[in-house]
């Protein structure tokens, strides 16, 4: 499947493969310890991100997962 940014597909298809690759040799065996596509996904989540502007996508009122869900500004 490709992303909602043509630019973005490339790095989607990085980070699945690097994220399907880990869940098969080492999540799926017991070794869930790092993270070894947390840079991958951060940059295909800023082209997405930038992807949606250029395309005018409205996401008012969506909810997304991730790091900051569920924090305030000023949560540490």
């Amino acid at each position: 499947m490709n992303s909602v940014g043509e630019a973005c597909t490339e790095l989607k298809r990085e980070y699945d493969l690097c994220f399907n690759r880990w869940f098969a040799e080492k999540f799926l065996k017991g070794d869930s310890a790092g993270d070894p596509c947390g840079q991958l996904f951060k940059r295909y989540q800023l082209c997405v991100q930038k992807a949606i502007k250029e395309k005018d996508i409205p996401i008012e009122g969506l909810e997304f997962m991730g790091p900051s869900k569920g924090k305030t500004e000023n949560s540490s």
